[in-house]
């Protein structure tokens, strides 16, 4: 056997140890790995991990005891603070948790008691952590598996690959900690994020569009007149859907395919016009960077995004020309549900109309007078396909050339706001519209911003952005 000579710190003697009878365990796993018989090879992956998760919990603890400092007092950002003890504590690794001793400090010239006097530890400072001892990869972590699925789904991930040995209440409150400072600090996150922007070499177009979505929130509910029955909740809730607003920012390329999208959402009571002043930052920021980029606002037909878009996305603001499109697909299903009351029998009609619409300049106004000239228009008040098609026609027809598709395609622009539709379902759905679900704006929001900037795959700079702050510098005061 081989002999290997180590000198070795004495702090390091624990490690030295885990590592010794990590050693011992694979050489018993090796002596048992002959004679040709089957292997459940998956317990000996859980062993090996298991293992190394100890060598994993003892280097932290060895490092983060090294991170302590333990002097008469400290100075943090320029104020003193006197130190007043020390105690074991837990920090929170993505292998467990692991304890050290720490020297914990109080602003100088307070007393207990006192909202400035809560005390401090060099440790969780230097290190950044947030919450209670929630180291920052840690939170990370959690803070990804709970934007992508609920607290069961994140515990069960975890459990699975062998790590992040918490409950789910600690996945809840690690995800909201990191969501509200994102929440907080997300203008000045998104600045940073959309300065650093690479654009697409081959970027011709930018295109901004604006959606809704309904999302299950939980409100209070009035109770009924006289005495409250025996039992009765003091608080009683109700499950009522309100809308939420997506928006997207997607780079296209000359034929107007998607590059990359950007996406944005807010709850049903956020900012929608910070929502939409933060589109149109973002956008300004890409084009004075490219300006030969394209500009252009694609929704569906509702009058309020429209008039959101356009108070923000001038040509004075932009020093350019802001092309404007209502979603083709949107228009097209609602002639094709009005052709089949004019021509039951056959689709032709609804293919011309469409054929003429991406290649004829003033068709959308020659299918407009052509369903007028029909006869077959109830009027409001009626299902009545065709009057629909009317209506949607004219509230934009000879709006800004909303609907000059045939210009809109010879110049390599998008034709439909799939990406934004894509973004309701993804971003709010899949996500805050489980079966039971309900939300509160705060917290709702929490979880959006931090899904908003995994699906934009912004997420590794977004909560290194995020979590920056919390670390800080600490000297040994005078």
């Amino acid at each position: 056997m081989a002999k290997v000579v180590l000198d070795i710190p004495e702090e390091f003697i624990g490690i030295v140890d885990c590592f010794r009878g990590t050693l011992d365990s694979l050489k018993g796993m090796k002596d048992r790995a002959g004679g040709g018989k089957a292997i459940d090879y998956a317990k000996v992956e859980q062993d090996i991990s298991n293992k190394c998760r100890k060598i994993e919990l003892e280097a932290h603890r060895v490092i983060l005891q090294a991170l302590d400092i333990d002097v008469p007092a400290i100075v943090v950002g320029g104020i003193r603070y006197n130190r007043v003890g020390r105690c074991e504590a837990p920090y929170h690794t993505l292998a467990g948790s692991v304890s050290i001793e720490r020297s914990l400090y109080r602003k100088a010239g307070t007393r207990g008691g006192n909202p400035d006097a809560k005390v401090v530890d060099p440790v969780s400072l230097r290190t950044g952590v947030v919450g209670d001892g929630w180291l920052p990869q840690t939170a990370r972590v959690m803070s990804h598996e709970m934007q992508k699925g609920t607290s069961r789904e994140a515990v069960a991930t975890a459990s699975e690959y062998g790590f992040l040995p918490y409950s789910r209440s600690s996945f809840e409150t690690v995800a909201h900690l990191v969501g509200a400072l994102a929440v907080a600090e997300h203008q000045d996150i998104e600045d940073t994020l959309i300065d650093a922007y690479e654009m697409p070499p081959q970027a011709r177009s930018v295109s901004v569009s604006l959606d809704r979505v309904s999302v299950p929130m939980e409100e209070p509910k009035k109770r009924t007149a006289g005495r409250p029955r025996k039992g009765a909740p003091k608080n009683p809730i109700e499950r009522n859907f309100r809308m939420a607003y997506c928006a997207t920012v997607t780079i296209a390329d000359q034929q107007g395919e998607a590059l990359h999208t950007i996406r944005y959402g807010t709850m049903p009571n956020g900012d929608i016009i910070g929502l939409r002043d933060r589109l149109v930052a973002d956008v300004a920021t890409l084009h004075s960077r490219r300006r030969d980029l394209k500009i252009q606002l694609l929704c569906d037909g509702a009058p309020e995004m429209w008039n959101l878009l356009e108070a923000g996305f001038t040509k004075e603001r932009f020093g350019c020309e802001i092309f404007r499109l209502v979603d083709l697909y949107h228009l097209t299903e609602k002639l094709a549900a009005a052709t089949r009351i004019i021509e039951p029998t056959s689709n032709a009609l609804s293919r011309k109309w469409k054929m003429n619409l991406i290649n004829k300049k003033g068709a959308a106004t020659e299918i407009l007078n052509d369903l007028i000239a029909s006869g077959l228009d109830k009027g409001p008040g009626q299902k009545d396909p065709v009057h629909e098609a009317i209506t949607y026609l004219q509230s934009h027809h000879e709006n800004a050339d909303r609907m000059d598709y045939a210009l809109a395609r010879k110049l390599g622009l998008p034709l439909g706001s799939g990406n934004v539709e894509a973004t309701c379902k993804s971003l709010f759905e899949l996500r805050l519209k489980r079966c039971g679900a309900r939300w509160k704006n705060e917290t709702g929001q929490h979880i959006v911003q931090l899904r908003a900037f995994a699906l934009s795959d912004r997420w590794g700079s977004a909560v290194e952005l995020t979590l920056a702050p919390l670390r800080k510098a600490v000297r040994i005061a005078a």
